[in-house]
Order: structure tokens, then sequence, then C-alpha cells
């Protein structure tokens, strides 16, 4: 079974991720130009976008507009970046999640990596075509601005794009600029909690494992192997993407303010929708992200109890000592952390929220002086 299928569809698609089977030289260079087109439309666009705002942007309204989605894209170019610099660490996450002990080895494991699995897929689906309709409602409201000779977004070129050819490609560039920071960010997003879903798996296979052969030593040796290779994959996420999910909440947090500011000035309903599903896609995200890292912490810390419901007392020495070894890294729950500081658990994302509305009291307020 492949490891997050549809997440890696989405990375490869967006340049971030060139799949293993291009293994050929001819291959690998057509996809690194692909990922050096891709990143550059990214980057450019952002670019142009930052450069309006801070040199020629001069009302409030429009600033308003630019900045809701000019922290969007600053997240999107963050996760490409993050995601190309950490190929190695990423197939040594999916190495391990593919190799003994964490391969299940009988029916009812499989059975267990294949319900974890299932949740993985349907939210990711969910979370795509929700991403997909606010996507259309963006482009949609795009030909409207054309119709009108107008780029959609206010942005900053270093040429004159009064002609029709330039003003299309200039139009092209925004659009493709914007599908791929989407397809990338939902990639980047889809892979990180799926990887504390598949942690979740590995802990309730393990659990499966220590209630059904603790009287195997060998068996019990795999065991403290295997709870050492969950805590290394929580240790690769927590290191590796801490300042992503920590720029992720940072941004979505301004994001939501002035997104809500948004929709209270909205003067059509067609603005009011395409805002109101723009919001939706950040609370999922947040979502998501504080729902796994939460389920994540308490079936870690559950691990005690369910050892202490295994027949350890009818072990030898030995094998209690094995088992003391899993005991004493399950006092320490597995916690996700934003760089190290935030917890990435329900009460952050409650606060993520109460933050959102209290700055957006605060813009509204200023607004109106």
């Amino acid at each position: 079974m492949r490891i997050l299928k549809l997440t890696f569809i989405l990375l490869t698609m967006a340049g971030c991720w060139r799949p293993d089977s291009w293994s050929s030289l001819h291959k690998r260079v057509a996809y690194y130009v692909y990922t050096s087109i891709t990143v550059f439309l990214v980057n450019t666009f952002t670019l142009s976008l930052l450069i309006d705002l801070t040199l020629i942007t001069d009302n409030a309204d429009d600033f308003c507009d630019s900045f809701l989605f000019i922290m969007d894209m600053l997240n999107a170019c963050f996760k490409v970046f993050i995601l190309l610099i950490n190929r190695k660490n990423i197939i040594m996450i999916i190495d391990i999640l593919m190799k003994k002990p964490c391969k299940p080895s009988t029916s009812t494991e499989i059975n267990i990596l294949y319900k974890f699995d299932k949740i993985i897929e349907i939210n990711t689906w969910r979370f795509v075509y929700l991403a997909a309709v606010t996507l259309s409602f963006f482009v949609l409201s795009s030909l409207s601005s054309l119709k009108n000779g107008k780029l959609t977004y206010r942005a900053w070129l270093p040429f004159d794009y009064s002609s029709t050819l330039l003003f299309y490609l200039a139009f092209i560039h925004q659009m493709i600029g914007m599908t791929v920071a989407t397809v990338a960010s939902i990639g980047c997003d889809t892979f990180i909690w799926g990887i504390l879903v598949h942690i979740c798996c590995q802990i309730e296979i393990l659990t499966y494992r220590l209630r059904r052969f603790i009287s195997y030593s060998n068996v019990l040796r795999d065991c403290v192997r295997h709870h050492y290779d969950i805590f290394r994959l929580a240790f690769i996420v927590n290191e590796k993407f801490r300042l992503t999910i920590a720029i992720q909440f940072i941004l979505t947090t301004l994001v939501q303010c002035f997104c809500l500011y948004q929709i209270s000035i909205a003067t059509t309903k067609a603005k009011h929708i395409e805002m109101i599903l723009y919001m939706a896609c950040i609370l999922i995200q947040n979502f998501f992200y504080c729902w796994y890292g939460n389920e994540l912490k308490i079936k870690s810390h559950q691990m005690i109890d369910h050892i202490f419901e295994t027949e350890w007392l009818t072990l030898d020495k030995n094998r209690k000592k094995s088992l003391m070894i899993i005991m004493r890294r399950t006092t320490v729950p597995i916690q996700i952390t934003c760089a190290r500081i935030v917890p990435v658990n329900l009460e952050t994302f409650m606060g993520i929220l109460k933050m959102s509305y209290s700055t957006y009291n605060l813009l509204t307020q200023n607004m109106q002086v």
C-alpha cells in the first residue's frame, strides 16, 4: 500500500515532488525544469504583489484586499521551499512507515492501517473539493475583471501591460501562480497532518501487538523498536516542519481577521460567498493540524493504560525490563509544537479563532476612526 497516495500526486503536480519512478536522467532533468518554472511563477507572482503593496498601494481598502492574498501566497512560497529542501527527510519518513517494525504483518494490523488510511483519504478529498470550489470562484471572479481590462490582483510589473498580448500574459501568470500555490499548500498540509494520522495508526498497531504477543520475547523486542520508531517519526515531523506549522498559524491568523473584515464590507453576493469559502478553507487547514496533533498526544498518553491492561505480571524479569523501556518513554506524551513553543492541539485552534476575532475588532475600530 502506498503512503499518502493522493497527497504525493498533488505535490507532483505542484512541482514539489519528483516521483521515484522518474529515475532516468532525462526524466529527472525534465521534472527539474518543471519545478524551476512552477517555483519561478509562484515567487514572481508573490513578489509583484508585495512590491505593489509596499510601494504603490495608498488606501485602506486596496491594502486589505492585497494583504489578505499576499499572506496566503507567502505561506505557500515557504511551504514549497520547505518541501523541496526536505525531500530526503520525507523519503526517510515514508521508508520508516513502509518497513518493519512499522509495516503491518497480520490481517488485523492491515485492517487497522486501512482504517486510518481511509480517514486520511476521505479528509484529503474533502479538503481538495473545498479548495477546488473556492479556487473556481476566484477564477470566475477573475474573468469578470478580465472583461473590464483589469488584472485580478493589484501587482507591480516591470513592463507596461496596456497592450492586449502583455495583459493576457500577466493575467495567465497570476492564474497559474495562484493555482500552483493552492495545490502546493494543500499538498504540504495534507502531508503533515497525514503523517500525524499515520503515527496514531502505528500507536494502535503497537497496542494490538502488546496485547496479543506480549509473552513472546522476540515480538516484545520488536515492540520496543517499534515504539522507538514512533517517537522517531514524531521527532522528525517536529524538527523539520515545526516552522511550517508556526508560519501557517501566524499568517492564517492575520488572514482570518482580514477575511472577516472583507466579509463585513462585501457589497456583492459573489464577493461574500468567495470570502466565506476562503475563510472555510483556512479554518479547515488549521483544524486538521490541531485535531490530529491533539489525537496524537491523547493516543500516546494512553499507551501506559494499555500496557497495564496486558498480563505483564506473568512476564519474566527481562521482558518486564523491555516493557519498562516503553513505559518510561510514554510518561512524556508525543506533543507536536509550533517552533517548540505553542502545542498543536484544540486549545491552540480555539486560541487562533479568538485572536483572529480580537484582531478583526481592532481593525474595524481603526477603520472607523
